[in-house]
């Protein structure tokens, strides 16, 4: 779907592209699929050759890469089909999440309007007055540290994972069992996996889920860290972020975040092109939320909070939408 915020020379810009040979075959996905998945084969069949801690770390860059390759995936790339595209994605490198539930949720992500609330953004890290004033002084304090830079990377995986599992554990106690085959799925692959992995490389199970799997998962948080803000204009609530070359990498471009939302199908390669033809003003209709770069955020917010875990423009009832 193509943003309204989008002016006629950028909608004329995009067509080009769409036309282009670069969309059209989408090689650069492709090869980024043989890329992943090839090389996260070859480091596990020659973990013992390649030594357990370069393995290890590479192991991690693989898993944390392959979760924003399942983004892409999950935005209609390589292919049109739903169905091919879902098997290209499902292999649960990274273990945490099944991808079905991903792609559910980060897709209602994308309604502009709910962005950091938290009753209805399904990616938000705030939380509303009422559940905060439920909460302990410890889980105070963790959304607290989890707001700072290292915090993020030591809670934000953590926060993430059991909530996403309580909801998993309390749907079926609950007598929803919709997604109930979804995560058997999931949870068998992830066996098998682990199995394979053992058998490959003699790698533990635990090693791989502690010191491969969870550290990916945080490794992500650092894209996720202040890439939104609470605004009352929805759009000045997504971030523009300059990274160098190797997070653009990891991260698919998706640090060009406030592009992304405007367009969601543009494929992860066009999204600097697209960005740098209008740089003043996509960072104008961001409302000046512009970061030079990830080791900005860390240099400044290290161990100190960007904002408080408490949604500013939210009504004590978490239900009800931005106090105006």
């Amino acid at each position: 779907m193509q943003s309204p915020y989008l002016d006629e020379g950028q909608r004329r810009q995009i067509a080009r592209e769409r036309a282009g040979f670069l969309w059209r075959t989408e090689w650069p996905t492709w090869l980024l699929i043989v890329v992943i998945y090839g090389g996260w084969t070859l480091l596990v069949s020659h973990f013992r050759q390649i030594g357990a801690l370069p393995a290890s770390v590479l192991l991690v860059w693989w898993c944390a890469w392959h979760l924003s390759l399942q983004h892409e995936i999950l935005h209609g790339h390589p292919t049109r089909l739903v169905w091919l595209n879902r098997l290209l994605a499902f292999p649960p490198l990274a273990v945490w999440y099944p991808y079905g539930l991903y792609r559910e949720s980060h897709l209602h992500h994308h309604v502009d309007s709910h962005l950091t609330l938290p009753a209805l953004d399904t990616e938000s890290f705030y939380v509303s007055p009422a559940r905060w004033a439920k909460m302990g002084p410890v889980l105070q304090a963790v959304h607290r540290v989890n707001k700072t830079f290292w915090g993020r990377l030591l809670f934000g995986a953590a926060l993430a994972i059991f909530a996403t599992w309580a909801d998993a554990v309390r749907e079926p106690l609950g007598g929803n069992w919709k997604r109930a085959p979804m995560w058997l799925a999931h949870i068998a692959a992830v066996a098998v996996m682990l199995w394979a992995i053992h058998a490959w490389s003699g790698m533990s199970p635990l090693y791989y889920l502690l010191l491969i799997s969870y550290p990916a998962q945080s490794l992500t948080m650092i894209r996720s860290y202040y890439e939104h803000r609470p605004a009352q204009d929805c759009k000045q609530r997504i971030v523009v972020n300059e990274a160098g070359w190797l997070f653009r990498l990891l991260f698919l471009n998706n640090n060009f975040h406030l592009v992304h939302h405007d367009f969601p199908a543009l494929p992860w390669y066009l999204l600097p092109r697209i960005y740098h033809a209008r740089r003043d003003a996509y960072i104008a209709r961001s409302g000046g939320f512009h970061v030079r770069g990830y080791l900005e955020l860390m240099r400044c917010f290290g161990f100190k909070s960007v904002d408080g875990p408490v949604h500013p423009h939210m009504a004590d009832d978490p239900e009800q939408a931005p106090v105006q």
